[in-house]
């Protein structure tokens, strides 16, 4: 006996992370948050106390340091956010670029006026959703989970500035 399967079905069968979506590539996203940079230089920061090793691009233009680019991922439900945390040379958020979703919902974290939240905060910032950050119905998790990472880079991209390790 032959088993087929409808498209559809196998539409159905197929993983959740068949809804990947890739919107920008690091560079493009280091471009869009500094688009007067003309270099960025890759750097490692190790947060104080251990942690997540932090890749940092520290754009600048002229020699003159305009801020930086950290590439991170975040667990949105099930599947992996890839997105990228512009902050400017004085330590608060310039901009936010999601790279990639796939998720097969909550992809309305990409709306620039949910990303705009983030902008000017810094590590005094509480950095929490249904404090400072609004949460998205249908998002909850992609919104928490990609504010914890905001909040986590901006804190240790801060502690590395005033220890001078990184720019």
């Amino acid at each position: 006996m032959r088993l087929t399967l409808a498209p559809a079905a196998l539409i159905a069968l197929a993983p959740a992370s068949a809804f990947a979506v890739n919107y920008l590539s690091p560079e493009q996203a280091a471009q869009l948050i500094f688009p007067d940079a003309d270099r960025f230089d890759a750097q490692t920061v190790l947060p104080e106390g251990g942690g997540r090793t932090l890749g940092v691009r520290v754009a600048k233009k002229a020699g003159v340091l305009l801020g930086y680019v950290v590439l991170d991922d975040v667990i949105g439900k099930v599947e992996l956010i890839s997105y990228a945390v512009g902050v400017a040379a004085d330590g608060s958020v310039k901009q936010i670029e999601i790279l990639a979703y796939r998720e097969s919902h909550g992809g309305e974290i990409r709306l620039p006026a949910w990303r705009r939240q983030f902008v000017g905060k810094s590590a005094a910032a509480p950095l929490r959703v249904g404090e400072d950050i609004a949460n998205i119905s249908g998002a909850t998790l992609s919104c928490t989970h990609v504010t914890d990472g905001v909040r986590r880079i901006v804190t240790a991209l801060g502690a590395a500035r005033r220890a001078g390790t990184v720019g």
